[in-house]
């Protein structure tokens, strides 16, 4: 077996190494505005949940003294609210166009035609074609080495009938988008197995 210690790696082998191990990672394709109503729509795959009876979700984004906040997570901070919209395997392309880094006031909902919903607790738009859409407004943030960390209290939720089975979502109707290491893709298919305990 191969082994590394991460004080003798460099950070782009450091870096590798964790977003291959730590997959598939699930994707926030975050939706914001900024504080004049320019819309920006972005994926983060380095995004979870962290409490689940009070929702709250996290994603991260560089920092300014690594690359600078990108729009999303500056709109987050300035404006307290985004919305995280579910990627499914029908948007996947959608999606990743939008990774795309565009000047301040160009919306990538139009860069990837992607239409727009109204979001009932906050001002940023949501995808319309999105299963499961969450509204957060800012809970809190930090700064973790080379990250900025910024976790949103979940508000308002949309589901998609299409995903429900008497009245519950059902998972095995929702074909979540993940990332993995490098360039690549997947898209959930459950096994033939329930969870026991």
């Amino acid at each position: 077996m191969t082994e590394f210690d991460v004080a003798d790696a460099t950070p782009r082998e450091n870096a590798r190494l964790l977003k291959s191990a730590v997959t598939p990672r699930p994707i926030a394709w975050i939706s914001t505005a900024d504080e004049d109503g320019a819309d920006n729509l972005a994926p983060f795959s380095s995004y979870n949940h962290v409490s689940s009876e009070r929702p709250v979700v996290l994603f991260t984004s560089p920092n300014e003294d690594n690359g600078g906040l990108k729009d999303t997570a500056w709109n987050a901070l300035e404006t307290g609210e985004f919305a995280v919209n579910v990627v499914t395997e029908p948007l996947l392309e959608r999606m990743d166009r939008t990774s795309e880094r565009l000047p301040p006031g160009e919306s990538e909902f139009d860069l990837a035609g992607v239409e727009r919903a109204d979001c009932r607790r906050i001002e940023p738009s949501r995808v319309a074609d999105a299963v499961v859409t969450m509204e957060c407004t800012l809970y809190d943030s930090m700064e973790v080495h080379d990250r900025l960390m910024v976790l949103g209290e979940v508000r308002y939720v949309h589901v998609a009938d299409e995903v429900l089975t008497d009245g519950k979502r059902d998972m095995t109707k929702v074909d979540t988008v993940g990332r993995l290491g490098g360039p690549y893709y997947t898209v959930s298919d459950p096994v033939e197995f329930e969870r026991q305990f």
